[in-house]
């Protein structure tokens, strides 16, 4: 899906949020490309609702609305006056009830690398997210020398 420009962005969250919250959204909403490890966010103190791009750009069109969704709930819950943290129960209530996720799935091009290891001794099996340095690192269970065996995509 192409990035859509802020007038369409606004459109699209406002028509969202009269679908499934039956409230107008009259604030300000943008596209925050500096975003990493979270589909979006919201911040009460300028009543604005960020959302990263590339959601929009790798993630199927569901996944970018369930974002959105997510993000309305903390909107509309700050504007009533209710407390909209995620761990507060009236936030997790709108959740359930306007159908939206509670985390977003990761990016497919943010999957880091696997890397699996071997004792040479017991036949042990290591799985890390990290490169262990086999010439100062050794098995935990009967220190036998350990050996790189695959370097896996996570999916």
């Amino acid at each position: 899906m192409e990035i859509l420009s802020e007038t369409e962005l606004h459109e699209l969250v406002n028509k969202i949020s009269l679908k499934y919250f039956f409230k107008p959204y009259i604030d300000s909403v943008c596209f925050n490309s500096r975003l990493r490890t979270t589909g979006g966010r919201y911040i009460p103190a300028r009543r604005l609702i960020e959302l990263n791009p590339k959601y929009l750009i790798e993630a199927d069109r569901e996944e970018f609305i369930g974002i959105i969704k997510h993000e309305l709930c903390h909107y509309h819950l700050h504007i009533e006056g209710k407390k909209f943290g995620h761990a507060d129960k009236s936030f997790k209530e709108l959740l359930k009830a306007t159908g939206s996720p509670r985390f977003c799935n990761p990016l497919p091009s943010q999957s880091r690398k696997t890397y699996i290891y071997l004792c040479t001794k017991c036949n042990m099996e290591y799985k890390r997210k990290r490169r262990v340095d086999i010439n100062r690192f050794s098995c935990g269970r009967c220190r036998g020398k350990l050996e790189l065996i695959k370097d896996l995509r996570d999916s």
